[in-house]
């Protein structure tokens, strides 16, 4: 086997999987609370070439060398930096200053209910006062956001927020919601002990794994704002051309080689 053949085809593959994630990046780029992804490269464990059956050195292998075996896909990561902020003036609009998520009751196309996490804050009201995501689903409170209580009743999880759709309200730094000069309730505004725990769902949702830990979050709620996505489009399009010249390197480095091959069978095996 002809080993540039295959380093170039891994770096072909490499770069496919970056461009993936660039890709997606640049399609979320006006998706509200949305964090860019990156990817990683790795090496493969180099080998080590020997000289077989060399008896000049008294049947003893003689080194000549390591032989790199290509580049493996790495890691994909998440970039949490906090991403610019847009005033609306909609009350319904929230927007997270600092380490944290929304707490919401998701329901899937199957029915199932379970609590998923977002920097989305563009919620609504429904005319019977549930305060919602734009799919429809539930905004928690404090304490079933650090409870991860999400226990249904006739329709609706414990810990749903539920104001006066017909008066105004206001939400307070700490996610104190007053209507009337009265405290109705608190955002479930919470965040992850470990950010390895968690993992995106959808566009720009995130679902607790096994072993994550719920704790509560020093962020400010704004409201009448809205976090917009953390991509920089011009980067990311920089990182693209850079992207596609490294793959059009791979597929000329297999043409001279495939090239190569056929010249020393065509010409040289007929000597």
């Amino acid at each position: 086997m002809v080993k540039g053949l295959y380093t170039a085809y891994t770096g072909m593959i490499n770069q496919m999987n970056r461009m993936d994630t660039l890709t997606n990046n640049l399609a979320n780029s006006a998706t509200n609370g949305f964090k860019k992804e990156g990817c990683t490269s790795q090496a493969f464990d180099e080998v080590l070439a020997v000289k077989i059956k060399d008896t000049s050195d008294y049947s003893i292998p003689r080194a000549l060398g390591g032989i790199s075996l290509g580049v493996k896909i790495g890691e994909t990561y998440t970039d949490y930096s906090q991403g610019p902020f847009r005033v609306t003036d909609n009350q319904n609009d929230m927007a997270l200053d600092g380490d944290g998520f929304f707490a919401i009751s998701f329901t899937n196309k199957a029915g199932v209910s379970s609590i998923k996490y977002t920097r989305d804050g563009a919620f609504t009201l429904t005319r019977e006062g549930y305060l919602v995501t734009k799919d429809g689903d539930f905004v928690l409170n404090k304490e079933a956001a650090l409870a991860s209580n999400n226990q249904i009743v006739n329709g609706v999880p414990v810990g749903a927020i539920r104001l006066d759709p017909m008066q105004e309200y206001k939400v307070e730094e700490q996610g104190f919601i007053y209507q009337n000069d009265q405290l109705i309730t608190q955002l479930g505004v919470v965040d992850v002990a470990d950010y390895n725990f968690i993992r995106h769902y959808g566009e720009n949702m995130y679902d607790l794994q096994e072993g994550g830990v719920i704790v509560d979050s020093n962020a400010r709620v704004r409201q009448d704002t809205l976090e917009m996505s953390n991509v920089n489009v011009v980067y990311e399009m920089v990182d693209m051309i850079t992207v596609t010249r490294a793959y059009e390197t791979n597929q000329k480095v297999i043409q001279t080689i495939d090239d190569t091959l056929q010249k020393a069978v065509n010409s040289v095996g007929q000597l």
